[in-house]
């Protein structure tokens, strides 16, 4: 990792409530959608997600953004390596676009997770984070970054889109069971 300054920082296991809720806004509610599925018998699914997150932050996967009450913004990410992960017929559907998508930007530094918390929108944390990331693949050596966003996501487009992000492949959404307004999955390229 790369060193990091205010307000960046590592996330740690104490920021687990904050990462849940970032993840869940990110992934236009899959997430809580998947936790539901996980969660036993009366277990409260955002209590899935925050298990989930903290033993991210224990790996050190998760950077956020900390004015010193907490996160209110975080970035995860990945380097996809050069071989497509297999795609079979017990592939779970609902992420079966994604992973199509993730197969078409191989070698990239994979944006998973770039999320804010509404009342801190529109100040830049975003920009910020995206900076980072491409900071954090250029000292792995990788030359190109990828993403993939809700189609009916304009504000995240637009933002990958003004720091030179291109539209390269787009699945249809599989919803099975999931509520969502979401129609298509759309992979944003950039080279670096």
């Amino acid at each position: 990792m790369i060193p990091l300054q205010e307000p960046f920082r590592v996330a740690d296991e104490a920021d687990a409530h904050e990462l849940a809720d970032l993840v869940n806004f990110a992934g236009e509610g899959l997430p809580l959608h998947v936790w539901s599925g996980l969660a036993q018998q009366g277990q409260d699914p955002w209590d899935v997600g925050r298990v989930r997150q903290a033993e991210k932050a224990r790996d050190g996967q998760v950077v956020v953004v900390d004015f010193g009450n907490g996160a209110v913004a975080s970035l995860t990410g990945y380097t996809i390596g050069a071989e497509p992960e297999p795609v079979g017929d017990d592939f779970p559907s609902l992420f079966r676009p994604l992973q199509e998508l993730e197969n078409k930007a191989l070698e990239s530094w994979y944006v998973n997770v770039l999320a804010c918390y509404p009342e801190y929108r529109g100040k830049g944390h975003g920009s910020r984070l995206l900076s980072l990331a491409e900071q954090i693949a250029q000292d792995e050596n990788v030359n190109r970054m990828s993403v993939i966003v809700a189609s009916n996501n304009s504000g995240a487009r637009q933002l990958y889109e003004r720091h030179g992000y291109e539209e390269m492949a787009t699945r249809p959404c599989i919803k099975d069971d999931w509520e969502t307004e979401t129609e298509h999955w759309v992979l944003l390229l950039k080279s670096l």
